[in-house]
């Protein structure tokens, strides 16, 4: 596979994220725990699948104890708070909370060995956070009680994501086929917590069935050996940079499909962390080969 090819295949990863929200919110009132249980058992129903044909592929389990600690701990973690976070706070300003991750990621990597925090790093921090001050600032009917704990889910999750991303970049020689132990992990995981902390509630509609069974295909599923094929073997500048179209793209879906409304205030937000991040991440796509 030639390094072109897998920026493709990672920039396809960004675009099923950015149905992520849209599709969450459309799956009904599924508690946070289930919807993740279900969603990992189809996407790593769908890695168990590329194996066919391929009896070694199986021996991507065997790996260290901290490798699966990174792994399952990003994919459960951010996960349970995003699906925690669509549930009680309004949905686009979640997930333009959620969406700093991209910014997180610039700034976390600059702190490993070779790099350095540059002060188009700083700039691109300082307009992430005004355009989540936005958000709270230009809410002039105030948040309900209620949706503070799913915005404060929203904003850790954020930190959980950039967090395993820039890990994820250490274990370069894990093989993407581990991403199916990770997410039936990650399934088993929510299960557990579900049936300790919820009520089951089944999806009532056709059309719910069929975003749970998408959301566990593309954006819980197909996405992260995507994203996993990208970051080992693509362009990371590339994709880096591309990643903060996401909140832009996803904001625009929630209000298409009628979760959100439009605003100045989320169209100013959404700007500011987009292009915060787009200046955060100024070397990864200017710097010389």
């Amino acid at each position: 596979m030639t390094p072109r090819t897998a920026t493709l295949i990672g920039l396809t990863a960004i675009l099923m994220w950015s149905l992520l929200s849209v599709m969450t919110v459309a799956t009904g009132r599924i508690p946070a725990f289930q919807l993740a249980a279900m969603t990992f058992a189809i996407g790593g129903l769908v890695g168990l699948l590329t194996w066919i044909g391929r009896g070694e592929a199986a021996k991507s389990l065997r790996q260290p104890l901290v490798v699966w600690a990174v792994g399952v701990g990003g994919l459960f973690g951010y996960h349970a708070l995003y699906f925690l976070a669509l549930r009680f706070a309004p949905p686009a300003e979640a997930g333009l909370l959620n969406y700093l991750w991209p910014l997180l990621i610039v700034l976390f990597s600059s702190f490993l060995p070779g790099e350095r925090l540059a002060v188009h790093h700083v700039i691109g921090a300082v307009l992430g956070l005004i355009g989540t001050v936005l958000l709270f600032a230009g809410n002039t009917s105030g948040f309900a009680p209620g949706a503070v704990p799913g915005l404060v889910a929203a904003f850790i999750a954020a930190f959980v994501w950039a967090t395993y991303s820039v890990l994820s970049r250490r274990l370069k020689a894990v093989p993407t086929d581990a991403v199916a132990g990770f997410c039936l992990a990650t399934a088993t995981l929510a299960a557990v917590m579900h049936g300790v902390l919820e009520t089951t509630v089944w999806p009532e509609t056709t059309l719910q069935w069929l975003s749970v069974i998408a959301l566990g295909i593309g954006p819980v599923g197909a996405a992260f050996y995507a994203w996993d094929i990208g970051m080992k073997r693509g362009d990371i500048r590339v994709l880096g940079a591309a990643s903060y179209a996401t909140p832009l793209l996803s904001t625009g879906f929630l209000i298409a499909a009628g979760f959100a409304k439009a605003s100045a205030n989320i169209a100013i937000a959404a700007v500011l962390i987009a292009g915060g991040g787009l200046i955060a991440a100024k070397d990864m796509v200017l710097r010389k080969r």
